[in-house]
């Protein structure tokens, strides 16, 4: 006869169970990763970065035609703004091939193309938020420019102002409480809108007190001399405004970790990094960073692009593999973040089935909105392979879902990879305050991440 323990299942923290060594190495890994937050706030840096990372470790570009043999390391990037990267395996393409899918975009006030004006001896920076955001959560709080312009003769230029300590910042007005009888009688959508977040960028007039727009002016002279771009650049250019400052320890015992933009860097981290330190694996391992995930994946560096085909596709002609036959044997760990249960905001979720700080990762076998709408909803089968995965590696892990059932939810890249026949689950960091300018995880559920890929890459 079963005893009780055996038949109650119940979630453990994970500072109850695991030994020191393994807390010290989390937070060892955590530190790496922060630097990852602080060297990555934009897609393209993200992909930098992984491509540097990656060519340390002896990858090389993809090109058509290459001879694809055991133990090849090999990546490609799509317009600076996506990567794909691949060890590839022992055993055939048609054996199938494991991927991790993350994305490196986040929600951020991208400036519009004809962006700088003056108002009253004020110049701004009009914006157009990217993603979904609290817009009152970017008010008066101090943000870094970073992005690329393109020059009239063709030249890019990358724009990085606001993260070094001799830097200035920018920041968004607000309204102050002595006069905000009128406002404070809206609802926060209608008294922080998105043509309201203009970007404060100066005050000093340039020239003669005859002329106009000086100030706007000296901001022109400004950005010129530091970057030789004028203002028809603009036209040409994708510069983002992000949270600026470091990512931090967060809380007295540092156990976690304050930043922007983990919503889904700590995944993207956790599938580049695992993917460097694998050996040879028995099937093809996949990484795949990509883009445009917080606006629907569109575009040719979303996930519903057809780079992804086209880059496994060169890899399965090389082998004289199908597509199809590859995908049909696959599996993909579709990476992202879930909301982690915040006592304060009790009532959204349900307990029994919420991500909770500390636990281990997320596991999530649908996602979407209300009655599973845009979900891929996994089956019994794959959560039951996981769950085999898990526990032969150590994986610390709980069940999850993203708020009660009518609440609202959400959707990620997991959908995209089922549709192309691939068996799909979701998992991924829980995150306190996610969409938030700075947004809290653990550093052993991160670390704990990083496992649960390295396994999935390892089979």
């Amino acid at each position: 006869m079963a005893e009780r323990d055996e038949l109650f299942f119940k979630k453990k923290n994970a500072y109850d169970i695991l030994p020191e060594d393994e807390i010290n190495r989390a937070y060892g890994y955590a530190e790496e990763y922060k630097t990852f937050l602080d060297e990555a706030k934009t897609e393209r840096e993200a992909v930098r970065y992984a491509v540097r990372l990656a060519a340390g470790r002896g990858f090389v570009p993809y090109e058509a035609g290459m001879e694809i043999r055991p133990g090849m390391k090999v990546y490609k990037t799509v317009e600076g703004k996506a990567v794909m990267l691949a060890v590839i395996g022992e055993k055939p393409l048609s054996e199938g091939i494991n991927i991790t899918a993350a994305h490196v975009d986040a929600p951020r006030l991208d400036l519009k193309q004809v962006p700088l004006y003056e108002d009253t001896e004020l110049a701004f920076f009009k914006t157009h938020y990217y993603g979904g955001i609290k817009k009152y959560q970017w008010v008066t709080i101090p943000l870094s420019l970073h992005g690329v312009v393109v020059r009239r003769d063709g030249t890019a230029v990358d724009v990085v102002i606001g993260e070094d300590e001799s830097d200035p910042v920018f920041y968004i007005t607000d309204l102050l409480p002595h006069l905000d009888k009128d406002q404070a009688k809206k609802t926060l959508s209608e008294a922080f809108t998105g043509e309201g977040l203009n970007i404060l960028v100066g005050s000093r007039p340039f020239g003669e007190e005859k002329d106009s727009d000086r100030v706007k002016y000296n901001v022109l002279r400004l950005l010129y001399d530091r970057y030789g771009i004028t203002e028809e650049d603009f036209l040409s250019a994708e510069l983002e405004a992000v949270p600026a400052g470091r990512a931090r320890d967060t809380g007295l015992d540092r156990s976690l970790i304050g930043a922007y933009g983990q919503d889904d860097r700590v995944c993207a981290f956790a599938a580049l990094r695992a993917l460097l330190d694998i050996g040879t694996p028995e099937k093809t391992a996949v990484c795949v960073l990509t883009d445009k995930e917080e606006i629907g994946s569109d575009g040719v560096t979303g996930m519903q692009s057809a780079a992804f085909e086209a880059f496994i596709s060169d890899l399965c002609r090389a082998q004289g593999v199908l597509l199809h036959h590859c995908f049909e044997k696959s599996f993909c760990l579709s990476a992202d973040v879930c909301n982690a249960f915040d006592p304060n905001y009790a009532d959204v979720s349900e307990k029994n089935n919420s991500a909770r700080l500390n636990y281990g990762i997320g596991v999530l076998k649908f996602t979407g909105s209300r009655g599973k709408a845009g979900s891929s909803d996994a089956s019994a089968e794959t959560v039951g392979m996981l769950r085999a995965l898990f526990e032969k590696h150590g994986v610390r892990w709980q069940m999850a879902e993203l708020g009660k059932v009518d609440q609202g939810g959400g959707g990620t890249v997991a959908k995209y990879m089922a549709n192309r026949g691939i068996a799909t689950i979701d998992a991924g960091v829980p995150v306190l305050s996610m969409h938030a300018p700075w947004e809290i995880t653990s550093k052993l559920d991160a670390y704990h991440l990083y496992k649960a890929v390295f396994a999935v890459y390892c089979g």
